[in-house]
């Protein structure tokens, strides 16, 4: 008599996969960012700029930058048992934003990296995750030298929903990077499990 099949546990459950993405303008911690929180080692395809991105690539405020990605960036974290995000860091340079709707296919949410030195730079990355209506935060990165400014002031001058949390970060840290990761699970979680209005009652 064959035995019976092994009964299923939580723990021998398949983990919840989210995929999300790392979006902001050039040089503004994408890439370190993954690097930081991945449980593996991330997947990076970057390029050394060369004379050739000169008048191309705006390096003004981040004038020791020496490489850029290219194509994406790859991490992999897993925030508590089950729940598994794989990060994909956009490539911040116009000539590269052809592959965001690549990368976005199958995303669940973003989070847009700001440099408030730099902060028109990210404006780009908010208009297409407006666009495409894809939940996401604002991770205010901090930069040495750079002021800090309230919460609020950014919101208005980034003109973005009362509803979308911004949190202050510094991507080289492991434990402030999860932070964010953790913020944009809550808020994605949040909007999916909003109570819908019964039938027939307008929206607001």
């Amino acid at each position: 008599m064959d035995a019976p099949p092994p009964e299923t546990t939580p723990d021998a459950a398949a983990p919840l996969v989210i995929k999300i993405l790392i979006a902001g303008g050039f040089g503004v911690g994408k890439t370190t960012l993954v690097g930081a929180v991945s449980d593996i080692q991330p997947l990076r395809t970057e390029a050394r700029l060369s004379d050739r991105s000169l008048g191309v690539d705006d390096t003004s405020g981040v004038d020791n930058k020496s490489t850029t990605t290219v194509a994406m960036d790859f991490g992999r974290i897993t925030l508590h048992h089950g729940l598994v995000l794989y990060l994909f860091g956009t490539p911040g340079q116009e000539r590269f934003w052809f592959m965001w709707d690549e990368l976005a296919s199958g995303a669940l949410g973003g989070v847009v990296l700001v440099d408030t030195r730099r902060l028109e730079e990210c404006f780009p990355a908010i208009d297409y995750f407006e666009r495409q209506r894809l939940p996401f935060i604002v991770a205010v990165n901090g930069f040495d030298g750079a002021i800090k400014h309230d919460t609020e002031k950014i919101r208005v001058a980034l003109d973005i929903a009362r509803d979308i949390p911004i949190v202050q970060c510094d991507v080289r840290e492991r434990t402030s990077g999860k932070h964010v990761l953790l913020t944009l699970v809550e808020h994605v979680l949040a909007l999916t499990t909003k109570p819908r209005p019964p039938a027939g009652i307008p929206v607001p």
